[in-house]
């Protein structure tokens, strides 16, 4: 048996999620479907995060098992014939069995691509957020650096999300401005169900003046996802890399929203 590692990108607007669904309707189900047609036999996959509706990657790592020998480049160029143009592999690679997706993920990196602007969004509709009103990205940074370090995210949590502990380690969460576009990003162990959103919606609350920065902090103690403000659209989010150890010689898992806009 061997194990291979692939990284996969998607535009998240055309399915109901990555994880597989009774319909098929799920980014898993096509890509088991194409990989079937290289490998000869069914197979299922495991990937490092489960995406929502709406929500994109640019660098989405999952890993399956099959006896079937072949070279990277099938599993690269002849699984991408079999998919939606919507969907492609970017690498593929034979890894060892300890290796596994979700597993074996140290920090799983998210940004958010809002467009600040008086009109909505065209060409990019579904792969940008958009909010109408001027924001202060200066508050905003202030506000999203409290966000940083070991919290009980509840405030940040969907009702219906079955992590066992809101408790998570956010390495990293900035806010760049690039022209009409604001870039958010945050890296972390895990996180919870539409955290990510709730974080973004939030701080789009400090950007327009509804609160101040410290909105945050208060949000962090009260630990009450009924006093936050709105989830915020899954259009603009991306997953866009994931880390892993050294030794398991994985080529680039890492990508950047700046291919985008």
């Amino acid at each position: 048996m061997m194990r291979i590692a692939l990284s996969i990108e998607y535009d998240g607007a055309l399915y109901c999620g990555w994880q597989s669904q009774a319909n098929a309707c799920g980014v898993q189900d096509f890509l088991e479907v194409a990989i079937k047609n290289i490998a000869r036999h069914a197979i299922r996959i495991h990937a490092a995060g489960r995406t929502d509706t709406g929500v994109h990657a640019l660098a989405q790592i999952v890993h399956f098992d099959t006896e079937t020998v072949r070279p990277d480049s099938a599993w690269v160029r002849g699984v991408n014939a079999f998919l939606p143009e919507s969907i492609r592999v970017q690498w593929a690679k034979a890894v060892s069995v300890e290796f596994h997706a979700r597993f074996s993920a140290q920090l799983r990196r998210y940004q958010y691509l809002l467009l600040n602007s008086p009109v909505s969004p065209a060409i990019m509709a579904s792969k940008a957020g958009w909010y109408h009103l001027p924001l202060d990205v200066a508050a905003m940074q202030t506000a999203i650096a409290y966000l940083r370090g070991e919290h009980d995210f509840s405030a940040f949590r969907a009702s219906e999300c079955q992590a066992k502990s809101p408790i998570k380690n956010l390495q990293i969460a900035t806010l760049g401005q690039h022209g009409e576009y604001l870039v958010f990003e945050f890296a972390a162990n895990a996180f919870l169900q539409h955290q990510v959103r709730n974080m973004v919606g939030a701080l789009i609350y400090v950007g327009n003046g509804k609160h101040a920065p410290t909105l945050i902090q208060d949000l962090l103690a009260q630990k009450n996802r009924t006093l936050s403000p709105p989830t915020f659209s899954p259009n603009g989010l991306y997953l866009v890399g994931v880390k892993y150890d050294e030794k398991f010689g994985l080529p680039n898992t890492q990508r950047n929203l700046g291919c985008i806009y």
